[in-house]
């Protein structure tokens, strides 16, 4: 079963809010929410793979982040390694480069969104972070 080994930014704006972008609905897991990034190519670290990726998706610059989680979920038709990084600074304003919607959302309202099963962890991962005092109240 093959192994994708994916970037993917939890993209904190000034006001706290969680950048989540809308699957295509041909895509895997298509139709469901998503926290952005994409995969990592062979030449690259992960962490050029996120900010290539998030430049791609979103026309942004990542410029301060740090690893958050490390998951990894087996959908049955492929298995997929999340690499997690925490965005707290970047430059631009996000927008779906590819067609995508893309939203701020409050940390509570994460739940009111339908998300693959392996961004679930990532969410649950954001509101210990919350639940710490390592992200702001919201």
């Amino acid at each position: 079963m093959p192994l994708v080994h994916v970037a993917v930014g939890v993209v904190l704006n000034s006001h706290n809010e969680v950048l989540i972008a809308l699957r295509a609905k041909q895509a895997h897991q298509g139709g469901l929410w998503e926290f952005p990034g994409g995969k990592v190519e062979v030449d690259e670290t992960i962490q050029q793979a996120l900010v290539r990726e998030l430049k791609e998706e979103l026309d942004i610059i990542a410029e301060c982040f740090e690893p958050l989680v490390v998951i990894e979920h087996d959908y049955g038709d492929k298995t997929v390694r999340l690499d997690v990084w925490l965005v707290t600074q970047f430059d631009g304003d996000p927008v779906g480069c590819e067609g995508q919607q893309v939203k701020w959302s409050t940390i509570d309202e994460l739940t009111r969104y339908e998300f693959p099963a392996a961004n679930k962890k990532i969410i649950e991962k954001i509101f210990s972070l919350r639940a710490a005092g390592l992200t702001s109240d919201v």
